[in-house]
């Protein structure tokens, strides 16, 4: 197939995290519009079961196509104390997508066999989310529930934070995280 460059454009316009080009924000998405774009920064990991916590590099990106839903991409890297990158970490896809009720949904894909469910509303600047379902491959972790929340504060910091319930424990917090727009 070649490199991106080589392929032949597709007949509809590309996805887009930035929303001054390509196509317009679809209107369901409108409570999730701050989150659209590049974000990057770090954070820690923690957890009873792991021996930390360490400090991780995230970017998590945010795009669009014009329809009533949002792709969501992060990777994440764990640090040495240096800040510079020992290893690959997390690295998860998924779709925000908005319902007419003012409710979210969040489907998150991971590359460690866990497919997870969220549900959620939207608030100024902020966004709450918990699992409905979790799915694990047999070769997964065994992860039970889990809680995401996303805030913009007033200097444009997205603070991200992740509680889980997992390998025998109740909901615990997990990762979290200072992200700026790239």
């Amino acid at each position: 197939m070649g490199s991106s460059s080589e392929r032949a454009q597709l007949p509809i316009p590309a996805e887009t995290t930035d929303l001054r080009c390509g196509p317009p924000l679809h209107d369901a998405c409108a409570p999730l519009r701050a989150l659209v774009g590049v974000w990057r920064g770090g954070g820690e990991v923690d957890y009873p079961s792991i021996e930390g916590p360490y400090r991780f590099g995230q970017q998590v990106t945010i795009s669009h196509d014009g329809r009533p839903f949002l792709r969501h991409e992060a990777r994440a890297w764990l640090l040495d104390a240096e800040g510079d990158v020992l290893r690959p970490a997390a690295w998860e896809t998924g779709w925000w997508r908005p319902q007419p009720d003012g409710r979210l949904e969040l489907l998150i894909s991971h590359c460690t066999g866990i497919l997870e469910l969220f549900y959620g509303a939207a608030y100024p600047q902020s966004w709450e989310l918990s699992t409905d379902t979790v799915v694990r491959a047999a070769t997964a972790k065994d992860v039970e529930a889990a809680a995401r929340s996303y805030a913009l504060d007033d200097d444009g910091t997205l603070h991200y934070a992740e509680s889980r319930a997992m390998v025998g424990l109740p909901i615990t917090p997990h990762v979290t995280a200072r992200l700026h727009r790239s």
